[in-house]
């Protein structure tokens, strides 16, 4: 969501008596330089990767699943911040002032708050889609379909709206005539706490819960998996252990031998069993190296999520309720904390996955051979 937008003056909007050339005027412009440099970046960067993982789903005939139209959505809501939202963000930064009239203004913060939210929104119902897929993976089967994943983008969509539009019937602009800010307002506690909790605290509450449980189901169905395997081979050669040590000691007696037969078939079941446990270690270390990839995914998912849009959402509450607003500067870069959400979404989103890498490889080498 718009920091500035929705949060104070735009960073730098102090007055400062330097003069072009001074010293302190130039350290100050190199300053500010760099900072849109390195913002565009982030933007272009998210604009890039985002159109990425929708062309990869759209030309990928392999990608073409319910779970990943979900994935795809996000991306375009993403690549929606990246496009309406960051340069304009941009352009205020650098002005220090409004410069595109109350209509602009009005459009720009409602379109800034419902895609930053639906974005949000996405990661909910993504975790809830692979919960589902985990825990009622035969019953769920039937039901993930391509209607069933637009359903759940549009009921997103819908609640971002209902989550971004009621500032819109008391927020009064200027004439448009002089210099103004293009700020939403903390003078309604209730619309703060609703819009807060809405588009961020009650989201983070359930894809904790959701992605907790899914690394439980994770943890569990590995487990029997390998429980499984090993049963089923445990007994295919226990059977033809017993088989052979039975064969065996009948040779010995014909034999009228007088070795231990009790430590000849403690011998033969040591030497079946050592390569069964090898077996067994090795699939024991897949299952643990499996549940250490999930707990890593979802420990990144998690936690960039988190590490983007909390600090910005707490300061959100906390002013709402009359906190001292931070300065300029630090609401900007919680501004652009929360924006590098939609740039980190499609790296981890698709990342670990190899049908999107193989689609990124073929995109990338077909724009070679277009040059």
């Amino acid at each position: 969501m718009e920091m500035e937008g929705t949060l104070g003056a735009p960073a730098n909007a102090t007055n400062t008596t330097a003069t072009p050339g001074s010293a302190f005027g130039v350290e100050l412009l190199a300053e500010r330089l760099a900072v849109v440099a390195l913002l565009a970046l982030v933007t272009l960067l998210t604009a890039m990767m985002n159109g990425a993982v929708i062309a990869a789903i759209c030309t990928t005939r392999k990608l073409h699943l319910p779970a990943n139209y979900l994935i795809c959505s996000l991306a375009a809501t993403d690549f929606l911040v990246a496009v309406l939202v960051m340069p304009i963000s941009i352009l205020y930064i650098t002005t220090e002032t409004w410069l595109l009239g109350p209509f602009v203004c009005e459009a720009w913060l409602s379109i800034d708050m419902t895609c930053c939210t639906c974005s949000i929104l996405h990661l909910c119902v993504i975790a809830l889609d692979r919960y589902w897929a985990i825990t009622k993976a035969i019953e769920y089967a039937r039901k993930r379909t391509a209607r069933r994943a637009g359903i759940m983008v549009a009921i997103v969509w819908l609640i971002s709206i209902f989550i971004s539009i009621p500032p819109l019937f008391w927020r009064q602009r200027g004439d448009g005539t002089g210099p103004q800010q293009c700020i939403i307002e903390h003078d309604h506690v209730g619309y703060t706490i609703y819009s807060t909790f809405g588009a961020f605290y009650i989201p983070m509450t359930l894809i904790l819960i959701l992605y907790s449980r899914i690394y439980s189901a994770a943890k569990t169905l590995y487990q029997k998996r390998g429980s499984s395997r090993h049963f089923s081979s445990r007994s295919t050669d226990s059977t033809n252990s017993l088989h052979h040590c039975r064969v065996k000691h009948a040779f010995c007696i014909s034999d009228v031998s007088t070795s231990d037969h009790t430590a000849e078939f403690d011998r033969n079941h040591a030497a079946v069993r050592a390569p069964l446990d090898t077996e067994l270690d090795e699939r024991n270390q897949i299952c643990t190296s499996r549940e250490r990839k999930a707990a890593r995914i979802l420990g990144l998912i998690l936690g960039a999520f988190i590490l983007c849009w909390l600090p910005f959402f707490l300061k959100e509450l906390l002013v709402g309720l009359n906190v001292p607003n931070p300065s300029p500067q630090v609401s900007d870069a919680l501004t652009w904390l929360g924006y590098t959400n939609s740039l980190i979404n499609p790296l981890l989103y698709t990342s670990f996955n190899e049908d999107f890498k193989q689609a990124f490889k073929r995109l990338l080498f077909r724009r070679k051979e277009h040059t």
